[in-house]
């Protein structure tokens, strides 16, 4: 573990001597050239991917672990809390941005680059010298007989039950976070694994309907422009999820070990706040993506 000039309260705690960032460098660098060589089809492209992967996961685990360690023995004061709240709280509008641009490409392909080529409005020439006869309609893949036809997901299946699925976990956390707060430890450890059970639901059902459009639909990620959005959207969605669920996991063993006291735990409230807002951009995907 990193060690600090001096315990004193009243200074603000900087580790010093800590090799995590240069062997995570090393480690997102094999992780980049493994995907370069499998995007390639190169023999040793994807081993050479899952060992970046693995080496990755391991940096993660001893640098959390040492400021899990370096919290649990009272080396962070006042300002240490204030700077970890500032960087979820930027890390997380870093990740609102991120969506928005995919909610953004959605949109205009739908407003804008689809009317276009259909022929409205200024696009007359723009359907004369792309796709003459082309006729707009959302979801669209183009005529038939270019890239096949597929069928969409019905909104008020399996993707009402996670968003209903979702939309209880945001309560079952917020229990769980009133129980820590209250100090009922019992109850804490009872809401809180409601919720990563439920993450882990939500997960299982994706899978599923993911397995279902590409099976029984012919909906893939090469669907046209309906099919790239809704994966891209959809799948780094699930992918915050299977994030979230690990964190809420982790935050789970840290409670059982009782790491927190009602009045500093900021680790949980971090959780809290990404889960809440993988909940809210799901809100957005089942309006966007599945009703509308």
């Amino acid at each position: 573990m990193a060690q600090a000039h001096s315990h004193d309260a009243n200074l603000y705690y900087v580790p010093h001597g800590s090799r995590w960032p240069f062997l995570g460098s090393i480690a997102m660098f094999v992780t980049m050239v493994g995907l370069a060589g499998w995007f390639n089809d190169l023999t040793w492209g994807m081993w050479t991917f899952y060992t970046g992967i693995a080496l990755l996961l391991a940096v993660l685990t001893g640098w959390f672990g040492d400021v899990v360690r370096e919290s649990v023995s009272g080396r962070y004061n006042r300002q240490v809390d204030v700077s970890f709240r500032m960087g979820m709280i930027w890390f997380i509008f870093s990740e609102v941005m991120f969506f928005a641009a995919f909610f953004g490409a959605l949109f205009y392909a739908r407003q804008f680059a689809l009317p276009w080529l259909s022929g409205e409005g200024d696009g007359a020439l723009t359907n004369w010298l792309l796709w003459e006869g082309y006729s707009a309609g959302w979801p669209t893949n183009g005529p038939q007989q270019v890239g096949g036809s597929f069928q969409t997901i019905p909104a008020w299946g399996l993707p009402l039950l996670n968003t209903l699925i979702l939309l209880s976990s945001g309560v079952t956390v917020t229990a769980a976070h009133h129980a820590l707060k209250a100090g009922h430890r019992k109850a804490l450890l009872v809401w809180l694994g409601a919720t990563i059970l439920l993450g882990a639901l939500f997960l299982f059902f994706q899978a599923e309907e993911y397995i279902h459009a590409y099976k029984e639909l012919n909906l893939t990620l090469g669907s046209g422009i309906y099919g790239s959005t809704f994966f891209m959207l959809t799948g780094f969605h699930g992918a915050h999820v299977t994030l979230g669920t690990i964190m809420l996991a982790v935050i789970w063993f840290r409670c059982l070990k009782g790491h927190f006291s009602r009045d500093n735990h900021f680790a949980f409230e971090a959780v809290a706040w990404y889960w809440h807002f993988v909940d809210v951009v799901w809100l957005g995907l089942f309006l966007f993506v599945y009703v509308l």
